[in-house]
């Protein structure tokens, strides 16, 4: 397989997911980078810092962002237990229940194309993505 055939594979399966993202976004009024913040803090409570890198947005960008989760219930800001001086962001169990719901629907949704593979093949592949997307150190 080429490099060329490699790329276009990615981003066709990066249009396919992010197909089904905007569409379950979309059912709930939330935009992608509202679900990706979803996906973030479904297992973690980063600083509002760390989550802005995270999702790439400046400061008053993610302040906006999570305003608007906030007034919906879905996530509530705290301080930091370890640094007071430091505003974690975190889900509310509304926020989480929404969070696994989406995460449960997204799962759904890409079962044919994930059982399509023998259970090998899945496990190679995410070896493989991980590799491919996550620097060493």
């Amino acid at each position: 397989m080429t490099s060329d055939a490699l790329v276009d594979a990615l981003v066709r399966s990066t249009f396919q997911v992010a197909g089904v993202l905007t569409r379950i976004g979309a059912e709930r009024d939330l935009s992608l980078t509202q679900l990706r913040a979803l996906g973030i803090l479904r297992d973690r409570r980063p600083r509002m810092t760390e989550l802005a890198v995270f999702l790439g947005l400046d400061k008053s960008t993610l302040s906006g962002l999570i305003d608007r989760a906030e007034h919906r219930g879905l996530v509530a800001r705290g301080r930091n237990p370890q640094d007071r001086r430091v505003v974690d962001v975190f889900l509310t169990p509304a926020g989480q229940e929404l969070a696994e719901q989406v995460y449960g629907e997204v799962r759904r949704a890409l079962a044919p194309a994930i059982n399509r593979l023998d259970p090998q093949d899945r496990d190679r592949l995410v070896r493989l993505l991980h590799a491919a997307l996550h620097s060493p150190g």
